[in-house]
């Protein structure tokens, strides 16, 4: 009878273990994200959910990402523009977007932003524009 109320003390105390390591796993998932500042509070895109890119544009320099919402590109990179922060009053102008380049494929398919005075547009894909206010999640950092 003993050995029964072992078992079962073990059991429990195992269960008890197993949910607080969950308990710490998940928050140590959403520990890592980060709500960064906005940028801008309205932003142009092709479309409301800004999924159509607005155009192809070549890097004119190198620009490093100072932080997870911005992304890293390289002199002669093509990138991708999905949206256009309309900027505030004495605020940088910057871009989403994400590289195309078989040389940087780790890269590519991340959306982030850069400073379009670091591009220079060399197709536009459409002239429908849509303004739609940016949200926290615009700014948001994993």
């Amino acid at each position: 009878m003993q050995q029964h109320s072992l078992g079962s003390a073990l059991s429990i105390s195992m269960t008890y273990s197993l949910g607080i390591l969950l308990c710490v796993g998940l928050l140590h998932q959403t520990a890592r994200a980060v709500r960064m500042d906005k940028l801008a509070d309205n932003k142009i895109c092709g479309d409301a959910e800004c999924s159509y890119v607005l155009s192809m544009a070549r890097a004119l320099g190198d620009f490093t990402a100072p932080d997870c919402r911005f992304i890293n590109i390289k002199t002669g990179q093509m990138v991708y523009v999905y949206s256009k922060l309309i900027p505030e009053e004495g605020a940088g102008v910057f871009w989403s977007g994400s590289v195309y380049s078989e040389r940087y494929v780790h890269q590519m398919g991340i959306i982030g932003y850069f400073p379009a005075t670091m591009v220079k547009e060399t197709q536009k894909f459409t002239e429908d524009k849509v303004k739609i206010p940016t949200t926290n999640m615009d700014f948001y950092c994993e």
